[in-house]
């Protein structure tokens, strides 16, 4: 793969992250703690909190898997191994490349995966 293309690939992933970020910052006022006074907050509001702190406890854990995702593929770029299938070693096809630019196999290995 070309330097110049790395670099967009490289400059997409550090957006991505940047954006990342920022959605995890929001997202931790909700997963604080549920108040548990039954005086202020009725049985089923308490419930339905509870609810919304669990879906958004399971959505930051999914975007802490991409942040991980993320760095692998720019610490790919960094050692000169980004592009490349991780099952085969074939190059990935820039245009799945473009779709997810942290993806780490290639159409056909990513198909026998699932």
């Amino acid at each position: 793969m070309e330097q110049a293309e790395q670099e967009r690939f490289r400059l997409k992933l550090l957006e991505e992250k940047q954006a990342l970020g920022e959605k995890n910052d929001e997202a931790d006022s909700a997963t604080k703690p549920v108040e548990l006074d039954q005086q202020s907050v009725g049985r089923l509001s308490r419930m339905d909190a509870m609810q919304g702190q669990a879906m958004a406890l399971a959505t930051r854990q999914r975007q802490q898997q991409r942040m991980r995702q993320l760095v692998a593929a720019l610490r790919r770029i960094d050692e000169d191994d980004y592009g490349y299938c991780e099952d085969c070693g074939k190059p990935v096809n820039p245009r799945r490349l473009e779709i997810d630019p942290a993806t780490l196999f290639c159409l056909e290995c990513a198909s026998a995966r699932e």
